[in-house]
Formats: structure tokens, C-alpha cells, sequence
């Protein structure tokens, strides 16, 4: 990477760096090494990152109380959550242009670890981490997808985009997220050896996979605690594939949830849920790749599938940062969407009349209902704090989507070339709720955030299809039609179908 000493000009060469990173590669075959060798940036020992309390980020106030990242900790010293905070004042000393030049540099390299689209931002992640310590599998950079057609006859919108965090190693997007916290536990095992003998986390599905494959690539063992028979099976064989201890237990997440934290309470076993705020430093970079695939431009709204709430609050994060860094000059308006048999927010949003600064006053848990949105199947969000402030903040709203809705919104958005997992069809039901009703324009940008691949949930796909989940119409399903082994019969087929 060429960069030269100032701070304000355009000091990035996107075309000769990539050049002279091909070359690179073609003469070594450790990037590791390579990685070694490169010139840091030249303030790049003053960037930090501490655990600070949420309370302190929320209330905008300095208690004191802060904590290395090296540290195991979890809490606040009054139970509350803990969030990462950095030296804004010391990435503030570059210009907004040359992060914006340094991070498109970046884009589809293969210098580790700048090929993963999280690292390609690590100044703003983990910038005390040596680039050894990462444990990645080039993640992140996903497509966003301009949903044109579906846009246009389905919603009357010119500018609609998904963006497909779900095309990524696992399936979802929690690999943003993982990369950051099994890479931070890497550095930590390292340091202090036996401080840390496993990683573990409760999960619905996706959470689990994103981990044990991490967990995998580093040579970390990996515990995952799963609600039995509430899971897919291609969420269920990606922990096993990848050689976790997987626990089937006998009650919902949240009952997985409350154990696990009795047991990493006891045990030199790191937790890796979303109370954790080290993977939200990497889901937050899914919202700076929005920006930079809009060449720095901030779309209007931006709709994310809720369950434990952290992923909006991430989003936010990123957003923020940019605002604050002075690389964008506004926020979108987030969108929160819950599915109805897992809605506490969308019920205290509605409780509140929509008033965003009574939200947490109105704002109860819920016993989570079955859905087929099974990763967002929670009653009683860790981050519901955080996803507050973020709708605050973003003059957000919460819009909720029943089993049918967010099943035939999937289905219709299929049928314009998409694979959508339950979770998009709860985004994008809830857009179609907001297009209905005109709160979002035709002409918006909007983002609907993907959170997983379609291929992973083919059960309910398979079902939808076949028309047999009960008390549902499935009016987009396209059964297959059994024809006999005749041209006669095929051609007739074919001929009512299409009309001939």
C-alpha cells in the first residue's frame, strides 16, 4: 500500500496499489508476511478503542469507567452493558477524503487482511490488533443488489436496494460480527495463555455457525447452546460440520441465553453474544460499505430485521461515525422490523404512539411466539437499549410483519430473482406496509438489509411452495406440476401456462 505522510489530500493510488498487490501475491505465498513487512500509517500508534459503559455513550457523559479490550468482561460495574469506544479526536487527525480513498483502495484486495471488507476498515475496528492476531476469512464486501424490477412493480419505487449481508461465509451476517470477537480472543489467548479455553454462545441458528467456523479457523474449541427443534437443519449442521460441542436443550433462546452467561460466569469460556459489543464493531462496517457503495452518499432509509436488537444499533454505529468523521453529513432513517410473534419494540412503539422519546418507558418482554424468522425469535432483546438511542437518533420507526406477511413477501420478492431468507421477508414486508401507507416515497433510497442466505432456510421455502403450512394462503407459491412422460401432456402444460 502506497501512502504518503499528509493527512488531507488524496494520498492513496488505487491503481498502482492494486497492481503492485498482484504482484505481491504472485511472488509470495505467505500475506501474513507480507503483512509484517507493510508501513503503518503514520499516526496509526495514537488510534485506541477501550470498553466504556453504554450508559456513558447514552447519556453523553465521561463516568471514568473504562476498560481495556483485552480484558474478559462483559458488564458495566452496574450490570449494565458495555460498548467500544474510540479516540475519535485521533482518526480525526485524516481528512474525510482519505479515509474515504484509503478504504476504496482497499476494496477486493488481497493484502491481508484488507481483503475482508470489515479489516478493510481496521484503523476503525480494532486498531491496536496486530494484523498476525486476525482471524478472517476475507468476509464482509457484500452486493447490494438493486431490486429494479421488484421495486418497480411491486412498490412503485425507482431506488430500492438489498443489501445481501448473507452472501458471506456462513450464510449470514453475523461472520461481520465473529471475525472481530474470535480475532480480539485470538490476541487475548495469546497474551495470556489460559485465560480463555473456549468460546461459547446461545443461539437460534445463525449465531452459532459464524462461530464455530471462526472458532475453526483459529484452532479456538467453540460451545454453542441451541433451543432444540427451533432451528433449521442447515443452521444446526454448520456447528457440527465445524466440530463444536453443540448443546440441544429444551427451551427457547432465552432460556439459552440465561445459561450461558451462568456459565462463562464460572468458566474461562468467552461469551460471544451480541452483549458482547465486539461484534457490533464489525456488523457496523456493513453500514460504511452502504456509504461507500453509494460513493459516499446517504440513502433514505435503511430497514433491518430485529431480534436481539444489536444489528440496528451496529448499523447505527457506523452511520454515526462517518457523520461524526465528517465523511457523510446526515443519518438515514432506520427501520426496525420485528416479526409479530417476536415484537416487544414494535409493541412498545406502539404503546408510545410512536413518540420515540417514551419508547423505553412503554417498553415490556415479551414470551417469544414460533416463527418462521426463527433467528430473530426473541422476547426479550439484550441490546433494547441500544436499538432505542439508534432509532432515536435516526428518527427511526418499528414496523412488524404476521407469518403470512412476511412468507408471502419473501415469496413475491423471490419471483423478481432474489432468495430471501424469513428474516428479509420480515424487511421487506415491513416496507411494504411503509410504501402502503406513503411514509416512504416512491422515488426514497432505500436499503432493506438482508441478514442471511435463503438456502439456509429452504424448509419453510419447501413448505410455502407445497401450500401446506396451515392457516396460510401462500398466494405467490409455484408448486411443481406433475405431468406425465407424453409431449402431448407437456405442450398443454405449457400451452395454459403461457398462453400459446
Amino acid at each position: 500500500l502506497s501512502v504518503n505522510k499528509g493527512i488531507n489530500g488524496p494520498a492513496i493510488r488505487p491503481m498502482s496499489r492494486k497492481l503492485s498487490s498482484v504482484a505481491k501475491a504472485t511472488s509470495s505465498n505467505d500475506i501474513r508476511k507480507e503483512a509484517k513487512n507493510r508501513v503503518p500509517l503514520e499516526h496509526a500508534k495514537s488510534f485506541k478503542a477501550e470498553f466504556v459503559p453504554f450508559a456513558d455513550v447514552k447519556s453523553n457523559e465521561v463516568s471514568g469507567e473504562r476498560y481495556s479490550l483485552d480484558q474478559v468482561i462483559y458488564r458495566s460495574k452496574d450490570g449494565g452493558l458495555l460498548d467500544v469506544q474510540h479516540d475519535m479526536k485521533a482518526l480525526a487527525q485524516y481528512s474525510p477524503e482519505y479515509w474515504k480513498n484509503l478504504f476504496d483502495s482497499r476494496v477486493g484486495s488481497t493484502s491481508w487482511p484488507y481483503g475482508s471488507g470489515i479489516w478493510s476498515k481496521k484503523e476503525w475496528i480494532l486498531p491496536e490488533i496486530s494484523d498476525d492476531d486476525i482471524v478472517s476469512m476475507f468476509e464482509g464486501n457484500s452486493n447490494l443488489f438493486w431490486a429494479e424490477r421488484f421495486g418497480k412493480e411491486s412498490l412503485k419505487m425507482s431506488d430500492l436496494w438489498v443489501k445481501q449481508c448473507g452472501n458471506s461465509h456462513t450464510g449470514s451476517f453475523k461472520d461481520l460480527g465473529m471475525t472481530v470477537l474470535v480475532s480480539q480472543v485470538n490476541r487475548i489467548r495469546k497474551q495470556k495463555p489460559g485465560s480463555v479455553t473456549a468460546v461459547g454462545c446461545a443461539s437460534t441458528g445463525d449465531t452459532s455457525a459464524a462461530l464455530s467456523a471462526y472458532c475453526a479457523a483459529a484452532g479456538i474449541p467453540s460451545i454453542v447452546f441451541l433451543p432444540a427443534d427451533k432451528i433449521s437443519l442447515a443452521q444446526l449442521v454448520q456447528p457440527i460440520a465445524n466440530g463444536a460441542l453443540v448443546l440441544s436443550i429444551d427451551t427457547d433462546f432465552d432460556g439459552c441465553m440465561r445459561l450461558i452467561r451462568q456459565v462463562t460466569a464460572e468458566t474461562p469460556i468467552y461469551l460471544a453474544n451480541s452483549m458482547n459489543s465486539l461484534r457490533l464493531e464489525g456488523q457496523k462496517t456493513a453500514a460504511i460499505e452502504i456509504l461507500q457503495q453509494f460513493n459516499w452518499q446517504v440513502p433514505d432509509w435503511v430497514i433491518i430485521p430485529g431480534g436481539n436488537l444489536g444489528n440496528i444499533y451496529a448499523f447505527y454505529k457506523g452511520f454515526k461515525m462517518c457523520k461524526e468523521l465528517g465523511l457523510v453529513d446526515r443519518l438515514p432513517r432506520l427501520v426496525c422490523a420485528q416479526a409479530s410473534n417476536a415484537n416487544p419494540l414494535y409493541l412498545a412503539y406502539q404503546r408510545a404512539n410512536g413518540d420515540l422519546k417514551n419508547l423505553r418507558k412503554h417498553y415490556e418482554a415479551v414470551k417469544a411466539k414460533t416463527t418462521f424468522a426463527s433467528a430473530i425469535q426473541i422476547g426479550d432483546p439484550v441490546s433494547i437499549d441500544r436499538a432505542i438511542m439508534a432509532l432515536q437518533d435516526s428518527n427511526g420507526l418499528v414496523e412488524e410483519a404476521t407469518e403470512e406477511e412476511l412468507m408471502d413477501a419473501a415469496a413475491r420478492a423471490d419471483r423478481t430473482g432474489m432468495f430471501n431468507c424469513p428474516h428479509t421477508g420480515v424487511a421487506l414486508a415491513a416496507l411494504l406496509k411503509l410504501r402502503n401507507r406513503q411514509v416512504i416515497g416512491p422515488n426514497d433510497r432505500t436499503v432493506v438489509v438482508s441478514t442471511a442466505h435463503g438456502l439456509k432456510f429452504t424448509q419453510s421455502k419447501v413448505a410455502y411452495h407445497s401450500q401446506t403450512l396451515p392457516n396460510m394462503a401462500c398466494q405467490f407459491a409455484n408448486p411443481p406440476v406433475s405431468v406425465k412422460e407424453d409431449l402431448g401432456s407437456i405442450m398443454d402444460v405449457i400451452r395454459q401456462k403461457y398462453k400459446l
